[in-house]
């Protein structure tokens, strides 16, 4: 929902961090990133929340430094692209993972499913869609996004999930109902895009 205003204050705020880093190959901080991201999930199967909380900054820190870096230094590639997002949906599904191994309850395991079975709709939702707007060239180099691919707006997106995913780490006994909301949301988003989608593409 943020995602576009949020991308222009990244660009603004991270700039001089992704200047320092020039002399990385995108790639590399792009696995870095990820990095940072499995330490997260391994951390909070520790119930080491603080350090789990670090180290999640450390995982969207690098991950938004990537592509400015290789825009940067003419590096952008489609790989890189495609490399980024498959390695950002492994975090995202281990650090729930990692939260609900870290203090495990049956009634946690169900809403863990949940969460994570929503989410596997809501990538199909939007990443398909990105496709067929790209395909009708309506995507991101259209439009003037500073991604590979466009993400089709909804109730959650980027900025959201990185706030719902800090406040797991912050309040891990409220998880079963953090969960639960997130998961609401985002099946309100997978409507979203399906009324767009009967709307626009037929």
């Amino acid at each position: 929902m943020f995602d576009t205003n949020a991308r222009r204050v990244k660009e603004r705020v991270f700039y001089p961090l992704a200047v320092w880093l020039q002399w990385a190959p995108p790639q590399g901080v792009t696995w870095l990133a990820w990095l940072w991201g499995m330490g997260t999930a391994v951390l909070l199967t520790q119930q080491q929340y603080g350090w789990a909380l670090l180290f999640w900054f450390l995982n969207r820190l690098f991950d938004g430094l990537d592509g400015m870096v290789a825009r940067l230094t003419n590096r952008q590639t489609d790989l890189g692209g495609y490399l980024d997002i498959v390695l950002d949906f492994v975090v995202y599904a281990a650090v729930p993972i990692g939260l609900v191994l870290g203090a495990a309850t049956p009634v946690r395991y169900v809403a863990l499913v949940a969460l994570l079975a929503v989410f596997y709709v809501n990538g199909a939702s939007w990443m398909y869609l990105a496709a067929i707007l790209e395909k009708r060239q309506h995507g991101a180099a259209a439009r003037g996004e500073k991604t590979t691919v466009t993400m089709p707006p909804g109730l959650i997106g980027g900025v959201e999930t990185i706030l719902f995913y800090s406040a797991f780490i912050l309040f891990p006994g409220q998880m079963v109902l953090l969960f639960a909301v997130m998961a609401g949301l985002t099946a309100v988003t997978i409507g979203q895009r399906l009324v767009w989608a009967y709307r626009w593409l037929q």
